[in-house]
């Protein structure tokens, strides 16, 4: 029996080895969880023996169990490097139709040929489908996550319809109206300013706003008249309406709103020259004076002229620019053409037991009936944790603790291995009695 006991002890200690050892040569991989082994004594009895005098049977491995505490953030440049700080995984699958998730903590991401964000195995990184404006999630179900794609273009172009434009024109600014309106002379309008806008075929036109401050004799002095010309189209300028100001400056609403509208079949017909590409538009183009919120207008006061919003919204074709990815877990792409736009929200899932999970490799796990059902859920919600852009998890292996550990299994081994030895010393004196 006591020859069982000792080579328990050696197998057990050999166990601590092999856990320490496999800790100590992971201490650079990224997202690895360090093990501990863990160790439980063997007693067996029945119930005609005496308990008192009964000595034990031996060790026995209880389990080697993964430590899911963080790990330290390394910084890098790569904005598709991510690191989870909190208790949440990154789900991935094999292929793009494949519901057979494995969980990691190793952001270590890239590009794969077809620009799907994947890990150094090729398995895609999930995500949850998000409003492409507003980044707001639809679901945080793992039915309905799905690899996470980065386009390399913008897509279609898109026509510019409206123009949003808020301005301060100057009160002390001396008539013009009595003149004729003429775009290539700076002595028949007192302010310009200029956009870019593109047309159904992504092609940029240049549309640029006239003011001409109306006589102060006339019953309301703080009036402007608006015109539009478009690219080198001086000669056929597009009056718009007149903008009002009351005594303080503000913006005079009790005619309606002011605009400038270019009506869609004036730019289509090729005889007016605006469009000679092929290009149509499908709607009129209008130049609204306010922001696109409605929440800023126009305004006078004794100042020099200054545009404060100035915006549109049509598109050319765009190339991808960047990616970021926020502490929510959202992609956000831009665009050289000034486009923004979400893409997706990387999964995270979270486990009730995490040392539950079945470890295969690569520094990824799987669900096992200890582990527990995946919950999904985003990033900075819960204890799923922040996702961090940019860095990367590393190991939490502490390379001092470990190698402690390590002299304390060698010693524990060469302990069990000295009690072999009695023992088999004590069975060769037996054996030599006559």
């Amino acid at each position: 029996m006591s020859f069982q006991i000792a080579l328990s002890g050696l197998a057990a200690a050999q166990k601590d080895l092999d856990t320490t050892a496999n800790n100590i040569a992971n201490v650079n991989t990224t997202g690895f969880k360090e093990s501990r082994a863990e160790f439980a004594d063997v007693y067996a009895t029945s119930i005609f023996s005496s308990g008192r005098t009964k000595v034990g049977d031996g060790v026995t491995t209880a389990t080697v169990a993964q430590q899911f505490n963080q790990g330290s953030l390394q910084f890098t440049n790569n904005s598709l490097d991510l690191a989870i700080t909190g208790e949440g995984f990154f789900a991935t699958t094999p292929d793009l139709q494949s519901q057979d998730l494995t969980y990691t903590r190793s952001g270590a991401f890239k590009l794969n040929k077809d620009n799907f964000i994947v890990d150094n195995r090729g398995n895609f990184l999930q995500g949850f489908t998000v409003d492409p404006v507003t980044g707001e999630n639809s679901s945080v179900s793992l039915s309905t996550s799905s690899p996470i794609a980065i386009p390399t273009s913008a897509g279609a172009p898109r026509e510019t319809n409206n123009v949003f434009l808020s301005m301060n024109v100057d009160s002390r600014a001396l008539e013009t109206a009595s003149l004729g309106f003429d775009a290539t002379d700076r002595a028949t309008y007192n302010h310009s300013t200029s956009v870019t806008v593109y047309d159904s075929l992504g092609e940029s036109h240049i549309l640029t706003t006239y003011f001409r401050k109306v006589d102060t004799t006339a019953p309301d002095p703080s009036q402007w008249e608006t015109f539009v010309v478009w690219d080198d189209q001086t000669a056929s300028p597009i009056p718009g309406d007149d903008i009002y100001f009351d005594s303080s400056g503000n913006f005079d609403t009790t005619l309606g709103i002011p605009e400038v509208r270019l009506p869609a079949a004036l730019l289509n017909d090729p005889a007016n020259g605006y469009l000679t590409n092929g290009a149509q538009y499908a709607n009129d183009v209008v130049v609204n004076f306010r922001d696109a919120s409605g929440t800023r207008a126009p305004t006078q006061y004794a100042s020099g002229f200054d545009v404060n919003n100035l915006s549109q919204d049509g598109t050319t074709v765009g190339s991808l620019t960047g990616v970021d990815i926020d502490s929510f877990g959202r992609v956000l792409a831009t665009y050289s053409n000034g486009d923004s736009s979400y893409l997706a929200q990387v999964t995270l899932v979270r486990f009730a037991n995490v040392q539950g999970l079945k470890q295969v490799g690569n520094t990824s796990w799987k669900q096992s009936l200890t582990s527990g059902e995946p919950i999904g859920g985003q990033g900075n919600t819960g204890t799923f944790g922040a996702v961090n852009a940019s860095a990367l998890e590393q190991s939490n292996v502490n390379l001092t603790t470990e190698l402690v550990d390590l002299i304390s299994a060698q010693r524990n081994f060469q302990a069990n291995s000295r009690a072999l030895e009695v023992n088999s010393t004590l069975q060769q004196t037996v054996l030599q009695i006559r």
